[in-house]
């Protein structure tokens, strides 16, 4: 059986994400920042049905309970095959390039990339063990320098959260690069304009169909891209611009 921690999973996209691996028989670590929340999202869950889930209490700004995570993780199973960096924030609706304060930005970049890099750099031995590791990193169309180079394009802009993505993105990219030898494949992956409380439950894309498009990448095969930005809803399938 395939192992997957998804972090902030208690809800939303990570949480569906996890309800659609766990159908497809992947057993899923719920990563929640609040143990109880997530437990009780489990028990619902499997109340519902689902077996092959399980809550565990990760807090990407706190390194004492990634490691903890890994742990249990490596005391309870062998390898991790499948890990999501989900977990964000959105740092507020009012953001701007020159108002914007470095707490702001440095509070965004906290949970965003820094996050990520912990969880990564914890678990990477445990995605080393399994035959056909996969890592997604939850980005954003709106991190793209492509789009949003375009003075034209007038879409709301939020500067830390953007500016957190895109090096998110360029995290991506230097990890698939340090990792080309091994068999993980990484790609930073966009949900979507999601209906979810991320985004006040306005947007394009139900929350089925984002996690969706993340799942999708990590069960590619081993012939499959790695390093790589795709944003479906924005660009198609293919040759998505960072």
């Amino acid at each position: 059986m395939k192992i997957a921690l998804i972090t902030g999973a208690n809800k939303g996209i990570g949480l569906e994400t996890a309800k659609q691996l766990s159908k497809k028989g992947i057993f899923v670590y719920i990563g929640s920042r609040d143990i109880k929340k997530g437990k009780l999202i489990v028990d619902k869950l499997i109340s519902e049905g689902f077996k092959n889930i399980k809550a565990i209490e990760l807090d990407v700004t706190k390194i004492e309970t990634i490691i903890s995570a890994k742990k249990i993780i490596e005391r309870e199973t062998s390898q991790l095959d499948i890990l999501i960096n989900n977990a964000g924030i959105s740092g507020g609706f009012d953001q701007s390039a020159l108002t914007s304060s470095t707490e702001q930005f440095r509070e965004v970049f906290e949970t965003n990339l820094y996050g990520v890099v912990s969880v990564c750099q914890t678990f990477v031995e445990l995605l080393k063990k399994s035959d056909k590791p996969r890592i997604v990193n939850v980005s954003t169309a709106m991190a793209s320098l492509t789009l949003f180079s375009d003075f034209n394009n007038h879409t709301t802009r939020f500067v830390a959260y953007q500016a957190s993505k895109t090096a998110l993105n360029m995290y991506t990219i230097n990890l698939a690069y340090e990792l080309r030898e091994t068999n993980i494949k990484i790609n930073a992956v966009c949900p979507g304009y999601t209906q979810t409380d991320f985004t006040g439950h306005q947007g394009t894309s139900s929350v089925e169909q984002a996690a969706k498009r993340i799942s999708k990448y990590t069960l590619i095969e081993q012939d499959g891209v790695t390093g790589r930005f795709f944003s479906e809803e924005y660009f198609g399938k293919e040759n998505c611009p960072w």
